[in-house]
């Protein structure tokens, strides 16, 4: 036996997501629901990656555009175009993606660090990379992502 203590050995679920060519995954116990992307009310002088807001059930869901978070070329909405919906620090968002692929479970052993490249990325919002066969998944810390202050969709407590 070696010195792992349980909680190291545990598997995590990952649903998976593709953006571009890459594939990422966020916890599956934060996804509240997969749906087709559907039409928004656009929000004035909101940046540009966040394409707006939908009604979900009596709910307003503010919607980002992951392409456009990452920087990565614009994407044109069709039929295969999916909105992931995400329950962080109690509130609902709305994450626009190209494709949802399937929930994979990681062992600790299959994720890895994210590697240092200096300032090139942002990591703080990555946990690490995992690694399923052939696949490498950009696993994202998708509650620091979409409560940073950055983002805007979280109130944070100000010194009035």
């Amino acid at each position: 036996m070696n010195d792992i203590t349980a909680t190291i050995e545990s598997a995590d679920e990952y649903l998976t997501f593709a953006l571009g060519e890459e594939e990422y995954g966020v916890e599956i116990l934060k996804v509240q629901e997969i749906r087709g992307y559907d039409t928004v009310t656009r929000l004035p002088d909101a940046p540009e990656y966040i394409k707006g807001v939908i009604n979900l059930r009596g709910t307003i869901v503010p919607v980002i555009d992951m392409r456009l978070k990452f920087r990565l070329a614009k994407a044109e909405y069709n039929a295969l175009t999916v909105m992931i919906v995400l329950n962080v620090a109690d509130r609902v968002v709305g994450m626009v993606v190209d494709s949802v692929s399937d929930v994979v479970r990681l062992e600790s052993e299959q994720i890895r660090p994210v590697p240092e490249i200096g300032a090139t990325i942002d990591r703080q919002f990555i946990t690490g990379i995992g690694t399923h066969g052939e696949r490498m998944l950009i696993l994202l810390e998708i509650e620091k992502l979409m409560t940073s202050a950055e983002m805007g969709l979280v109130a944070h407590a100000n010194a009035a």
